[in-house]
């Protein structure tokens, strides 16, 4: 019989998750469309493969430059305070691009700007966010709250999805825009809610450089963490970035429209949230390095599959194997970090972590130029193939250590 304090249902008992929790729910449904509408929005005004590359990096290019440096305003002044203006930002740049919309004047640049704003904002709002969940819930249950977290990921990709084509058929593109800036408004309402208290870290006397020398410096000795990071960015190059050619294959593979891409994201999303759950029965009985190793893997061999697919059912099943693989890999991965990390380094190295989303916008860069130079499934071939690779390699000779003392550790709470 299952437990609910062995289940990740357990973090919903403290207050300060709950109001995290809801305000990540409308967040999430808001960066999700956010991410989606602008790569659809661009297919409209271009017809360019390269230039949805370019949203993608846009997007998260500036994560590259500037996530350590949010990461090291997460250890020097209040997190909670800093997130809640983030979002707000959030709302007036998806408000905006909606009106440029309406008024019939939106062009490639005002996407690629409004994109790269968005970005930035993003370098700061990330380490903040992702290091409040370790101070609202004991240690212990940790994983189990990450999971939860991540099921607003999953719900999102899946209600995202099934509103995309009815909300643009009704509303037009500027609509889903004003519906994101909504969200973001209500996100902000939900911060509100919660206690600025035990979010900020006693200010150590140093300065902001000697605070980032200091983050890197204790990533070095750390070598699982800085694996950790590392197979993060690498992935975030050549895996992660599949996401934004699928407008392609929505498009030019299976000769569709916004509806085709909608299924796409819908596959992906049903994967997600059915391996959310999935984790979230677990709880307490996760093996994070293992589970990371298989589903990260996995995750390379099905995105192979997707890639070679030529019918949209069969595409549409893969991505749902796709998104579930994905969904454990960075929940594991999420929770390592967290876990291993000490405090008073989470937020610079939860900056530092960032690095993947910035990787993203790299890869997705080299997925477009790619994808114009060969193809789009040669693209999503070669970087699937190079994220199993890199997975398997880091399992074996980082993670595997690790792997004897999650099955020891779960034999004795058996």
């Amino acid at each position: 019989m299952i437990r609910l304090q062995d289940t990740s249902l357990v973090a919903f008992k403290y207050r300060e998750y709950r109001f995290f929790w809801i305000a990540a729910a409308f967040s999430n449904i808001g960066m999700w469309s956010l991410i989606f509408g602008r790569l659809w929005l661009m297919r409209t005004l271009t017809d360019s493969e390269f230039m949805l590359g370019l949203e993608t990096a846009a997007s998260l290019g500036p994560v590259l430059v500037f996530s350590v440096w949010g990461g090291v305003l997460a250890d020097r002044i209040n997190r909670l305070q800093l997130v809640r203006v983030t979002r707000l930002l959030f709302a007036a740049m998806a408000g905006l691009t909606g009106l440029l919309i309406a008024t019939d004047v939106i062009e490639p640049w005002h996407v690629i700007a409004i994109s790269a704003a968005t970005g930035i904002l993003l370098s700061f709002d990330i380490p903040s966010r992702s290091a409040m969940v370790a101070t609202i819930v004991p240690k212990e249950h940790l994983a189990g709250a990450i999971a939860m977290y991540s099921i607003v990921f999953g719900v999102a990709a899946i209600a995202g999805p099934a509103l995309f084509a009815p909300l643009v058929g009704t509303l037009g593109l500027e609509g889903l825009f004003f519906v994101i800036a909504a969200s973001y408004v209500l996100t902000t309402g939900a911060l509100m809610f919660m206690s600025p208290v035990g979010h900020k870290m006693k200010s150590e006397g140093v300065s902001a450089w000697q605070g980032l020398t200091e983050g890197f410096g204790y990533l070095r000795q750390n070598r699982v963490i800085a694996g950790l990071i590392g197979l993060g960015i690498f992935g975030g190059v050549a895996g992660l970035s599949y996401t934004t050619l699928l407008p392609v294959f929505a498009d030019e593979v299976f000769g569709g429209d916004e509806q085709t891409y909608g299924n796409l994201l819908l596959g992906s999303g049903i994967g997600g949230l059915v391996a959310t759950v999935a984790v979230v029965i677990l709880g307490k009985r996760v093996r994070p390095a293992l589970y990371l190793t298989v589903s990260g893997s996995g995750f390379g061999v099905l995105l192979v599959l997707f890639a070679q697919s030529d019918q949209l059912a069969i595409a549409a099943f893969a991505l749902a194997l796709v998104g579930a693989a994905r969904t454990v890999y960075q929940t594991m991965s999420q929770t390592l970090v967290q876990t291993l990390v000490s405090p008073e380094y989470r937020g610079r190295i939860m900056g530092i972590s960032q690095f993947t989303w910035g990787a993203s916008s790299l890869g997705g860069l080299l997925m477009g130029a790619l994808a114009e130079l060969v193809s789009a499934p040669f693209a999503l071939t070669l970087g699937g193939t190079l994220m199993f690779g890199a997975v398997a390699a880091v399992g074996v000779t980082l993670l595997r250590p690790l792997w004897s003392a999650e099955r020891e550790q779960a034999q004795a709470e058996a």
